[in-house]
């Protein structure tokens, strides 16, 4: 049995949101948009996710839950989802990696992981 492509590809983008914050208060909100693209042979539904948030106390927060913003994106070849949602954190900087668990359309299930990236106050890091 030959054995499909499976080439879930996720992109991220963060911005700190300033408005929201409140660092007197230990309050740091930041908002991240993710693309996924399906960059393999065939079609997937995401399923559920499963993020791993860790501010710079080491605080670890883990959710897990079904689909992104309250839906579960089905993605041909070539195709292309794109969301933004938030976390809060107690710090300044934080960093968040997970998963996407994934169904194909032949039945099989994969998880697409999400690298680890950053969450930080501009001018924090550098």
């Amino acid at each position: 049995m030959q054995r499909k492509n499976f080439d879930i590809c996720i992109q991220v983008v963060t911005n700190y949101i300033d408005e929201q914050s409140e660092p007197a208060s230990d309050r740091y909100v930041f908002a991240y948009t993710i693309t996924i693209s399906n960059n393999g042979e065939v079609p997937a539904r995401l399923i559920s996710r499963h993020w791993i948030i860790t501010d710079a106390n080491g605080k670890v927060q883990e959710v897990t839950g079904d689909g992104v913003v309250g839906e579960q994106p089905h993605l041909n070849p070539g195709e292309e989802f794109r969301y933004s949602s938030g976390a809060v954190l107690e710090t300044p900087v934080g960093a968040m990696q997970g998963l996407y668990r994934m169904e194909a359309d032949n039945g099989v299930n994969f998880d697409a992981p999400i690298a680890p990236f950053t969450l930080a106050v501009p001018g924090v890091l550098h």
